[in-house]
């Protein structure tokens, strides 16, 4: 690729050497083939669709509605969806995928529950700082202190005595398998809408890798571009029944046209997701995830909240290693290993500066890596937090990194 404009092409490119340099470690990031990236450049991104298959409000839409039905048909092969379940691909993101149910399924002031952000839970799933907290009464429950994993038991007293409107539960920290079947009991026990927040782990669910919400959850969201290895977009999968409610929140409720270049990509990546060599990927960052966390946990004492991970991510408590999150995250960054600070189940500490750093494999499974490779990555983890403070060795650090790298990047 080559442009006239010299300057964005050099940060462009400045940005692929980075990528190809580093260890990419943050769970929410992802790979993209090279067919899904030249359909998010397409001339199909120039093409403005208001509306829905069949149901534009702009002439000219024969190829859009041909590739939004694509995107729509291998949605539900690849989920495995039963006859009475719909598809939205329109939304533009996970947020504003989950605040295009809340809006189909709630009234500002019903109640919700979602997990709280410090047990696992997204900012979406009624955090006070997001327009979800603002509009609606949402009652957040956490994780059990002890064991970090939800108290299934207890959610149950919960949901009977805060009897929401709707229960929205996902992973975006929470690093165990998830009793999906078990969460819908309970929230039609109460008469609660359930609705499963799939966005890390959409991929390894498509990859047989974890288990699927589909058979139990009214609602199912997901971002594409994590595990799902797509462009950056969400889908909704919905019962028939919700999918009326749910088109419209999407459009005209919070959004005109769709970006119809990511449809596009999500319908490549879906084809992608159904082939063999994606479910030994899918199968293949879950044994390096547990791997990774083993070796940091038995080998380099480092705490792993909930005691290890089920999914291709795992939240790392810093509080033996007396460092926070972020001055873990800067050093790690500096030695070449990109991660993301994050909080831990009942944090002392702030958000902005909290306990823990967060670690997925995603990435370093999609260049080829394993288990064996895991030994060299965590050492490489806990060589740099021992020495956060020490810029020589970060840098050299980083260094034997990049060399490392380029037998995988070829």
């Amino acid at each position: 690729m080559t442009m006239k404009d010299t300057e964005v092409y050099e940060i462009l490119q400045a940005e692929e050497t980075r990528q190809k340099s580093i260890l990419r470690m943050i769970p929410s990031e992802c790979i993209m083939s090279d067919d899904v990236l030249a359909c998010s450049g397409s001339r199909i991104a120039q093409k403005y669709s208001e509306g829905f298959i069949g149901k534009r409000y702009y002439q000219g839409q024969i190829n859009t509605d041909k590739i939004e039905s694509l995107c729509i048909e291998r949605a539900k092969q690849t989920f495995n969806l039963p006859n009475d379940w719909h598809v939205n691909c329109q939304a533009l993101s996970g947020s504003p995928a989950n605040l295009a149910v809340y809006t189909a399924l709630c009234k500002p002031g019903d109640k919700v529950i979602g997990l709280g952000l410090n047990s696992g839970g997204h900012l979406s799933h009624g955090h006070k700082v997001s327009i979800t907290g603002k509009l609606y009464e949402v009652h957040q429950f956490d994780v059990d202190k002890e064991t970090q994993l939800i108290d299934y038991d207890k959610l149950e007293q919960f949901a009977i005595e805060v009897q929401p409107k709707m229960m929205i539960i996902g992973t975006t920290a929470y690093r165990r398998i998830l009793d999906w079947k078990r969460i819908s009991e309970i929230a039609h026990k109460v008469n609660s809408y359930f609705v499963a927040d799939i966005a890390h782990v959409a991929g390894l669910i498509a990859g047989g890798a974890y288990p699927s919400p589909i058979p139990f959850a009214d609602v199912v969201t997901m971002t594409t571009h994590k595990t799902l290895r797509s462009a950056r977009a969400a889908l909704i999968l919905c019962k028939d029944k919700f999918a009326k409610a749910i088109d419209k929140a999407v459009f005209p409720g919070l959004q005109g046209g769709p970006h119809m270049n990511s449809i596009a990509a999500v319908a490549v990546s879906l084809k992608e997701a159904q082939s063999d060599e994606f479910k030994k990927y899918a199968h293949q960052t879950i044994r390096n995830a547990n791997k990774l966390a083993n070796i940091l946990s038995e080998i380099y004492g480092l705490k792993i909240v909930s005691g290890g991970t089920d999914s291709h991510l795992m939240v790392v408590d810093l509080t033996s290693k007396n460092i926070d999150g972020k001055t873990a995250a800067v050093a790690l960054e500096k030695a070449g290993i990109e991660c993301n600070y994050n909080t831990i189940p009942y944090d002392p500490k702030p958000p902005a500066n909290p306990s823990g750093i967060r670690l997925g494999v995603q990435i370093l499974t999609t260049i080829g890596m394993d288990e064996y490779d895991m030994v060299t990555v965590a050492s490489y983890i806990n060589k740099a937090l021992d020495n956060y403070d020490n810029d020589t060795v970060l840098s050299q650090i980083a260094s034997e990194i990049k060399s490392w790298l380029s037998g995988f990047y070829k």
